[in-house]
């Protein structure tokens, strides 16, 4: 036997050995590689896979549980008037919130750029993100609030609204009875009328004395003065004397004027002359013709004040809560789109640019193009967790508009938990909502994929 033949046979039993370690190798290492990944999937099948199978068999029941009632609950969820006012605020809110987004992050991401402290800028509209949905809802509705002095953005609409058209001075104010009679529009006028040479007095109470205006003056000194030929004077006071006393209908030492009231001289129902009150309460009509006349204080003295837009109020609730949505994920969608941004490949803006292309056209055509794939992907990012959203409408509706501000997510709340008692109900919901956020997380997965490859 040659050397050569024994080595062979030496070999022989080695080289069979081999393919078993190889796979003795494979099945320790795919076992550790389980050890690894077993706590991982444990964790997946309690909180995402049995919740889900838990509820889609729930669904099938009715509210106690106990009973099979098949399709009824899935029936039942489009009958209801509630379920459908949620399902049309959520079309809303897929429609307007993630396009609104994707646009804004768009603009923001380009707009950047082109500044110097764009890095301080990126992290002012990135820091609401750090904000819990529930703290967010909170200061919303703060700032929402119908009362100016506690909602900001009533504030300013007061203040805005204030400043090109005034307001009324005394809103609590109303004439003295006997004296003057109100008309339907909310107007007083002189019970009886007046001619030129004649001072007449019109009396006023439901003004608070801290609530007059700083340069009102005593009327009593205008009261006494007599009107010129041709003239017809009057004086609008406060017909109340701080700390009791006086006399109703009588102006008395102690009792201020109005200042700054409007009054009109009225004559065969038509006004003949306007004019306002001074510091003392007193005016005085000129060049009038002889004949009677009736004084009257317009009803504009009295408006209540602009308190603002409701934004609360059952129609314009959802815009505003979209509005809070917004001011927390815009930060995002303008960091994921600057990402997408930087990567663009410079030499093509710059040749655009040589070739004489404003930069309106190298946005449209250029940049939005080339980033079709990240504003996709951003798209449908938001519109998966528009779909979940739920902190913020809880929290920023008010209980009596909560039915016109619901989604899918705070109606199968409200269902189950919030008064309803009804888990076969809401399991129904909650299945519908998973089916309507699963084409679009396919969707996603699928884009991550192709791009890794």
């Amino acid at each position: 036997m040659t050397a050569t033949t024994v080595e062979k046979q030496q070999a022989g039993p080695r080289a069979a050995a081999g393919p078993a370690r190889v796979r003795r190798g494979r099945r320790r290492a795919g076992l550790i590689a389980l050890l690894f990944v077993l706590p991982a999937l444990l964790l997946l099948g309690a909180l995402v896979v049995y919740p889900v199978l838990f509820s889609v068999g729930r669904s099938f029941f009715d509210a106690s549980g106990t009973r099979f009632v098949g399709g009824g609950n899935y029936a039942e969820m489009f009958r209801d008037p509630a379920t459908l006012k949620a399902i049309r605020n959520t079309v809303v809110w897929v429609v307007v919130a993630p396009a609104l987004l994707t646009g804004l992050g768009l603009i923001l991401a380009v707009l950047v750029e082109k500044v110097r402290w764009a890095t301080a800028f990126k992290l002012l509209l990135f820091m609401p993100m750090a904000v819990s949905f529930l703290a967010a809802g909170i200061i919303f509705r703060l700032a929402y609030d119908a009362d100016p002095d506690k909602g900001v953005l009533n504030a300013a609409v007061v203040s805005v609204h204030d400043a090109f058209k005034g307001t009324s001075t005394y809103p609590t104010a109303r004439g003295r009875t006997g004296v003057l009679t109100q008309d339907r529009d909310g107007s007083y006028r002189t019970s009886t009328s007046a001619t030129p040479g004649e001072t007449v007095t019109l009396p006023m109470v439901g003004v608070l004395p801290g609530d007059l205006p700083r340069n009102a003056a005593p009327a009593a000194a205008a009261a006494g003065t007599k009107a010129a030929p041709g003239d017809l004077r009057g004086v609008v006071y406060l017909d109340f004397t701080p700390g009791g006393g006086g006399k109703q209908g009588k102006v008395d030492p102690r009792e201020s004027g109005l200042p700054g009231m409007r009054v009109e001289a009225v004559r065969d129902g038509r006004t003949v002359a306007s004019t306002a009150t001074a510091a003392d309460g007193s005016f005085r009509f000129t060049g009038l013709r002889d004949g009677s006349y009736t004084v009257r204080l317009p009803a504009a003295n009295f408006a209540p004040p602009y308190q603002g837009v409701s934004w609360l109020g059952p129609t314009l609730v959802t815009p505003a809560i979209i509005g809070a949505y917004l001011w927390i994920w815009t930060g995002f969608a303008m960091v994921l789109i600057g990402a997408g941004l930087s990567t663009l490949p410079r030499d093509a803006l710059e040749a655009a640019r040589m070739d004489g292309a404003n930069e309106w056209q190298i946005f449209r055509r250029i940049t939005v193009p080339l980033l079709a794939p990240v504003l996709t992907v951003v798209f449908v990012t938001l519109v998966i967790n528009v779909m979940k959203v739920f902190d913020l409408v809880y929290v920023i509706a008010p209980g009596p508009v909560q039915e016109d501000a619901t989604v899918l997510a705070t109606q199968m709340w409200l269902v189950s938990f919030g008064g309803g008692n009804n888990q076969g109900l809401g399991s129904a919901l909650g299945v519908l909502l998973l089916l309507l956020v699963v084409p679009a997380m396919v969707f996603n997965v699928r884009r991550f994929r192709r791009s890794q490859r």
